[in-house]
This record gives C-alpha cells, structure tokens and sequence, in this order.
C-alpha cells in the first residue's frame, strides 16, 4: 500500500469517527427536544387540571355559603312549612275557613301627618304587609317576595299590573285597625287580592282595595304564565267576593303627553326606594305622582281614590316624569271612568258600599258631598329616558278636606 493511500484511509477515519459522532449527538438531541416538549406539555396539563379543581372548590364553598345564608335567614324569618291559624307576634289569625288573612294593627305616631291621621303611604305599605303576611301564614311562601315555592323553582316573582284603592276616611294615630285579606282568580294567568281596612272601635270601613297579580320571570324580566304547579298551590286559596263592589278593571286611562298642565321632571329613584325585587316600590310611584300636584291644591284637599296601572318597572338608574292634568280640561273621553268614580266618592254608590259585613264612615257623618266636591286628575310617570317609556297611568280622586274634631 502506498503512503499516499495510507494518508487518505487515516483522513477519513477521523471524518467517518466525527460524522458518528456528529449523528450520535443529533439523535440524543433529538429524543432530548422530545422529552422537553412532553415535559412541558404535562405541566400544561396539570396546571390546567389544578386550575378546574381550584375553580370548583371556589364554586362548591360558595354553595355552601349561599345554602348556610339561606338557612340562617329562613331560621330566623320563621317561615312555617304548613298553614298556621294564628300568629301572636304579628297579631293575625285566618278567617274564612282558614284562607283569608286578618291582622291587628296600631296606628304609629310616624304613620300619620299633621293633622294626625294615617298617610297614604302608610295605608299602603299595611296592605303590602298584610298580603306578605297572608301568604307567610299559608305556608307557601317561599325565598322571595310572596313568591311560593313553585315560583321559586321557576325562577317566578310577583308583580302588580293594576290596583284600585278608595278610602271613606283615614284612621288616626293610635287607633285600632283590622285590615283583612284575601285572594281570588283573575283571568287565566293573573291573580286579584283584595282588602278592607276597619275600625275595630266602631267597625266602620275606612279604605277598601282591590289589585291584580302576573308573575314575572326573575332573570329575563318578562311576564309568564302560570305555571300549572303554582296554580295548583294557589288556587284553593281563592274566594269569590270583591272589597269593592265595581271595580274598574277593563276602563282605560288615558295617555298625557307634554301638553300635561302639570310637570315634575328630574325625579330619581334613591336605594332606599328599592325593594326585594331590586325595583323600585309600588309606594314611591304614588309620591311620584302626587308631586306634580301644585300645593295649594293639596292644603285643601284629601285623596279619596286612586287608580294605577302598572306598564313597566322602574329600576335604580332610571330619572323619571310626573305628568299630571286636571279632568275638568279634558274632552270628556272618559265619562265613565270618572262617573263612576264621583259616585264611589260621592255617596252615591253607598247603598252598595256596605257589602263584605262593613258599613261606610261617609254616610254615618251625614256628609252633603256632591260632584263640585271632588275633583279628578289624570297622571303618567315614564322614562326620562328610553322614549319616555310609560311606567305607571293613574287617577286620583279628591274630595274637600275636612277637618274633623280631634280629642287631645
């Protein structure tokens, strides 16, 4: 062999050595860059898979919180899982066979104004009450507001659409009332609840009222129909009888528009105003109302009667608009409406108010009360905003205030 030939062969066994060595060092990089990317992507994984398990926990004990709440609350609201008959704490009891409701109640000092008889406010928020407290007592009532139980399950509230309330005569401070309640069906999906405020003293029946019920879905806020569990809950509750013997449940009020004689613009909902149902109380849209009125004319009159029909609820956010216009300047469309409500607040339907084993105060007074005595208004509260959105139409009937003698 040559020396030349000898010098090539030992060339390439060094080339042939790093070339081995060179692929050797590729593979072990290779099947390094594999183990890598495993490892990495197991901890991906396993991050992932800690994250879900933390997520659930976190989710898990804040049922546990809610359901904890939730029992406390019950435990202490008492709320009876069956039809109690008698209630010392709220002084109630049921009557009518054991399905309509009635409770004693004082008249409080911050219940009545400067002429020391009861607000209508307060009359009001005793009607609210009583009806939470009638179906407290049934044994219904469920986590919301009056709902019961097959409400809740289907995420269902209670909410006005029309109520009708005419008062002869306002209690005074300290007296003695027995307000009664019941129920009854309106339509096929709606309900009607009905009251009657008197004095336990004299028996006379100060205020009479009559309001009719939709459910609502909680979380889409849209109106729903009875589901056939929640009627068959309620509706051996029912009673056929009316606190007011013609109550205007079909007549129309008219819509104001900006040539309303009277405006309240600016009016904002505060927390306080706010209910269970996180909008805005049925009370506050009668101090809405009643604030378009001009002040002369409320020193020397006394509400009698209101009408309200309910369009849509009103939230936290929302400014609202009083509109408010005198009858008297209207054209006469509504004749019936008012008709009938001068003679309701008149006398000249008191022939009929004694029905429900009550008698009017009105008449005992020997009142010479005739039409040029009362006066009407058309109201409407909507949006600011939205379109001027109707929330409430109303009608309020006044009647000349009398100053009664009051003992001291």
């Amino acid at each position: 062999m040559s020396a030349l030939s000898c010098q090539a062969i030992s060339l390439r066994l060094p080339l042939a050595r790093c070339e081995l060595e060179g692929s050797r060092q590729q593979r072990k990089m290779g099947s390094t860059s594999v183990k890598v990317k495993g490892v990495k992507s197991a901890t991906s994984a396993t991050s992932s898979s800690s994250s879900a398990v933390r997520v659930d926990r976190e989710q898990q004990q804040q049922q546990q919180q809610g359901v904890a709440v939730a029992a406390e609350e019950e435990k202490r609201q008492n709320i009876p899982r069956e039809k109690k008959w008698v209630d010392r704490h709220r002084q109630g009891l049921m009557i009518e066979n054991g399905v309509a409701y009635r409770q004693t109640v004082v008249v409080r000092s911050y219940e009545v104004g400067p002429d020391k008889t009861a607000t209508l406010d307060s009359i009001l928020n005793l009607l609210q009450e009583t009806a939470l407290n009638h179906v407290w007592m049934s044994g219904l009532l469920g986590n919301g507001f009056g709902a019961t139980h097959g409400m809740v399950r289907n995420n269902l509230i209670w909410v006005v659409s029309r109520m009708q309330v005419q008062v002869d005569n306002y209690p005074i401070w300290g007296e003695v009332l027995d307000i009664e309640t019941w129920v009854g069906a309106s339509g096929k999906n709606g309900m009607r609840r009905d009251w009657l405020i008197r004095s336990q003293a004299t028996g006379h029946v100060f205020a009479r009222a009559t309001s009719t019920w939709v459910m609502m879905n909680e979380k889409t806020r849209r109106l729903s129909k009875m589901p056939e569990e929640v009627r068959q809950e309620i509706s051996p509750w029912f009673i056929h009888k009316q606190a007011i013997p013609l109550p205007l449940h079909d007549a129309k009020i008219l819509k104001l528009d900006t040539t309303a004689k009277y405006r309240n613009t600016d009016l904002k909902p505060r927390r306080s105003d706010l209910d269970m149902n996180h909008h805005v109380n049925n009370v506050k849209y009668v101090n809405w109302m009643l604030e378009a009125i001009p002040d002369q004319f409320l020193e020397s009159r006394q509400l009698s009667g209101i009408i309200l029909e309910y369009r849509r609820e009103c939230g936290r956010s929302d400014t609202v608009e009083s509109l408010c216009h005198p009858d008297q300047d209207q054209d006469g469309d509504e004749d019936e409406i008012n008709l009938h409500l001068h003679n309701a607040f008149n006398g000249s339907n008191n022939n009929n108010i004694g029905i429900l084993n009550g008698f009017s105060l009105l008449p005992s007074l020997d009142l010479d009360l005739d039409l040029d005595t009362t006066t009407s208004y058309t109201h409407l509260l909507r949006a600011h905003k939205l379109g001027g959105e109707e929330i409430v139409r109303g009608k309020t009937v006044w009647k000349k205030r009398l100053h009664l003698p009051l003992s001291h």
